[in-house]
């Protein structure tokens, strides 16, 4: 499971209709391991983004099983996802939920990318329980999507005895 940082940056914008600046607070989502690494990357990546000077409010932890980014979207939607397992121990059916975050230009849309994305093919084991848009702006993840992934295993496990050789981060 991804180690995620919901942080909420204020600053100062300039309002779309009249022009007058607002003080702001929007969320991002951050990939991180802990928080000061996710407090780290904002610092690093909103001075991209926005111009003026910044706060950040607040950062929790947020729980998604799954990203799905896609292209075409422009809104993030919190969509929840109910799996049926079997229980080894007593041998019944229990659901498990887990929350996948999809970007997505409507419900519709989050819902039909949700099914792909989670190899849906007409029989899913799986059953969309719920869709609901987030506040959350844009998404950061720790890696390029282009990066290697023995690369990021040995990024992101602490070092140990015996690592000497490898990179320090």
């Amino acid at each position: 499971m991804l180690t995620l940082f919901e942080c909420k940056v204020r600053y100062v914008k300039p309002d779309e209709r009249s022009g007058k600046e607002k003080r702001v607070t929007e969320a991002y989502l951050f990939d991180a391991l802990t928080y000061t690494e996710a407090e780290e990357r904002v610092y690093k990546e909103m001075p991209q983004i926005i111009s003026g000077e910044f706060a950040i409010a607040s950062i929790r932890k947020a729980k998604y099983a799954e990203i799905l980014p896609c292209d075409d979207g422009d809104r993030w939607f919190k969509v929840k996802v109910s799996f049926l397992m079997i229980d080894e121990s007593s041998g019944k059916e229990k659901r498990v939920s887990q929350m996948v975050l999809v970007l997505a230009s409507d419900v519709k849309d989050a819902v039909d990318k949700t099914v792909e994305g989670m190899g849906g093919n007409g029989d899913e084991s799986f059953e969309v329980n719920m869709v609901m848009e987030t506040a959350i702006m844009d998404f950061f993840p720790l890696f390029d999507k282009d990066a290697v992934p023995e690369d990021k295993e040995v990024a992101r496990r602490p070092m140990a005895e015996g690592d000497e050789n490898l990179p320090k981060l």
